[in-house]
């Protein structure tokens, strides 16, 4: 898409006839159609031809609604954001709010890994992202951190959640055969090595072979949470301002 092509207000941008499919176009439904075709294609394979396809409808009517495929993914990542908050309950206790969102968070992203390659290293500005840094920053401030701690926890708690996304949706991209192989690597390659040469790895074999198959997100978010905590009781017993 041109980056000169007008975007249309959202008021003005309904279509007056029905697409091919009997539907009416709208941001909503192109980023939905979006994310499914990242999903069956990936990321490589989304063409606004391909789009308009799938939406029953000529190419250029996207360009309504978004000026280039980058602003469009933009919106796809926000899509991801806003699933995740519209089904996160904080309760009032901040460890718990934040442990429950960050595996939320995960789980989402695990659920597109396709579409969470792209999404986890971007910053959309957009209204879910908004909403998302305002929730973590009210959790944060309400336990008690002082706003240089909360803002601080915040970064850590987001870019550890997107990371471990990344790096698991990497994998979960992979083709089939790939994952087995990696999966066999640990079965049969760290799993056999001798005490003689490697004393370490064969002591924790066992327990290394089945930690290696899972994500590593949930310890290392128990991590963040404890350090979190020990910080916050820092800031309790020390003098105003500490």
């Amino acid at each position: 898409m041109g980056a000169s092509e007008r975007v249309v207000p959202e008021g003005a941008r309904r279509r007056r006839r029905p697409t091919k499919g009997g539907t009416v176009l709208s941001e909503q439904l192109i980023v939905e159609t979006t994310l499914r075709l990242i999903g069956e294609h990936g990321a490589a394979a989304l063409t606004v031809r391909r789009l308009g396809a799938a939406l029953g409808c000529d190419p250029s009517a996207v360009y309504r609604y978004f000026k280039d495929t980058d602003e469009l993914l933009l919106a796809v990542a926000d899509e991801l954001i806003g699933r995740t908050l519209n089904s996160w309950r904080p309760t009032g206790d901040w460890r718990a709010d934040l442990r429950a969102l960050g595996l939320r968070m995960h789980a989402d992203y695990m659920a597109h890994p396709q579409a969470a390659m792209l999404a986890c290293a971007r910053v959309t500005g957009r209204r879910h992202e908004i909403r998302s840094v305002d929730a973590i920053l009210g959790v944060l401030r309400g336990a008690g951190f002082p706003d240089a701690e909360a803002v601080r926890i915040y970064h850590v708690f987001v870019d550890q959640t997107l990371s471990f996304a990344a790096l698991d949706a990497s994998t979960l991209a992979l083709p089939v055969r790939a994952r087995e192989l990696e999966a066999r690597a640990w079965r049969e390659t760290y799993a056999r090595m001798p005490a003689e040469t490697h004393p370490h790895i064969a002591a924790t074999s066992g327990v290394l072979v089945a930690e290696m198959d899972r994500s590593g997100y949930p310890a290392a978010l128990e991590m963040v949470l404890a350090a979190a905590a020990g910080r916050l009781a820092h800031v309790r017993s020390g003098p105003p301002g500490a």
